[in-house]
């Protein structure tokens, strides 16, 4: 699949490279006015479809809420089962659990709660995390998601097949904490917290070739960095990081509960999503961690082609606590959704572009997140 402004009116009902997009639909302000790419980053990170905002995009666009979203006809015995409270560790600790799952946006968290803790969702009900906030804020920058929360992030538990899982939605982020990188810590902290036997980052992404469409799920045991603007020095240098392969058992019937919602998705796909396994230790083959808001383009201009199978921005540091903690790592996967695929490159500028894929997460990102959640539920299910 490759995108272009035929496509975008098809899809999502509107065309941003030839109108300006209303700004009462955008939730970082910065980005309504610059289109620039490091502001539609934080823009993908901010927005929320259940907020005014969200509320005002899905007006403007042919795009729809998760109030279209269709209960899950789970296999006997294999509903999630949401925890009544939210539990609680030691010192503000996270409880202990089997699996810890990640999640980043907002729009991500509200998918994946939909999925892993129904009738609980991660912006209005999730317990918030704050275990030595104060300390990991001094290493933040300002303006930060993090700092704007007042929290590290905010989480939930659920029981999936006799297996205890803490849901996690995160507000420290590699790419907007600041160079000092504390999203490191925050990684450190929260599985010394779990104790989990599995780590799942899970979230959206950016395709890498034209063989991807929305919806379709990478999932991954191999994962780099390939930062080369401002943690060049800090990861530019880190080799791929590699873990054990995923326990299949219950991949297929996920992505036979993908019909559920997937009319949800673009009209434009070919078929329903699928769910690319990545098998060989090997770079070509992964998920790439970049510092900047780098997507696919025809033209290959951010030179993503060659490195992975889709991009975003944070699963390695995930890989590099790990390899760090040596023999006492617990196993972790990255099970990324595609939810912007390439873009046609020709005639368009470097923000054109950019709008574009941003305002394609806005219209999918919580949909194709429907896909990711429910490889995550298998992976649960089968620990």
């Amino acid at each position: 699949m490759v995108v272009d402004a035929a496509w975008m009116n098809r899809n999502l009902g509107f065309d941003p490279t030839a109108l300006k997009v209303p700004k009462s639909t955008f939730a970082y302000e910065a980005a309504a006015k610059s289109y620039a790419p490091e502001d539609l980053e934080r823009e993908i990170i901010d927005f929320d479809s259940e907020a005014p905002a969200g509320k005002e995009f899905l007006s403007f666009t042919t795009a729809t809420g998760l109030s279209r979203f269709q209960d899950i006809p789970w296999p006997k015995g294999l509903a999630p089962k949401t925890a009544t409270t939210a539990g609680k560790g030691r010192g503000g600790r996270l409880p202990k659990a089997d699996v810890l799952v990640v999640t980043w946006t907002v729009d991500e968290g509200h998918a994946t709660s939909r999925v892993l803790t129904p009738g609980k969702d991660s912006k209005t009900d999730y317990a918030p995390y704050t275990r030595n906030f104060a300390k990991l804020a001094k290493e933040m920058r300002k303006g930060c998601p993090a700092l704007q929360a007042g929290r590290l992030g905010s989480y939930w538990r659920t029981t999936i097949n006799g297996n205890s899982a803490v849901v996690f939605k995160s507000e420290s982020h590699l790419s907007q904490d600041g160079p000092q990188a504390p999203n490191v810590q925050l990684w450190q902290q929260i599985i010394e917290d779990v104790e989990p036997k599995l780590v799942l980052t899970t979230g959206t992404g950016g395709g890498i070739g034209k063989q991807f469409e929305v919806g379709d799920v990478i999932l991954s045991p191999v994962v780099h960095f390939d930062c080369i603007r401002k943690f060049k020095a800090k990861f530019g240098k880190e080799p791929p990081f590699f873990s054990s392969a995923p326990h299949a058992k219950y991949l297929a019937t996920a992505k036979q509960l993908f019909k559920t919602n997937s009319d949800q998705l673009p009209k434009d796909n070919t078929r329903a999503p699928r769910i690319v396994r990545v098998r060989q230790k090997n770079v070509p083959s992964s998920v790439v961690t970049t510092d900047f808001f780098g997507f696919d383009t025809s033209n290959n201009y951010y030179k993503l082609q060659g490195l992975g199978d889709l991009s975003e921005m944070g699963d390695a540091v995930l890989g590099l606590v790990c390899a760090q903690m040596g023999s006492s790592a617990p196993r972790w996967l990255a099970v990324r959704n595609v939810s912007d695929p390439q873009i046609k490159s020709t005639g368009l500028t470097l923000r054109q572009q950019a709008n574009m894929a941003a305002q394609i997460y806005k219209g999918f990102g919580r949909w194709s997140t429907v896909c990711s959640a429910l490889v995550c539920w298998a992976l649960i299910a089968a620990e």
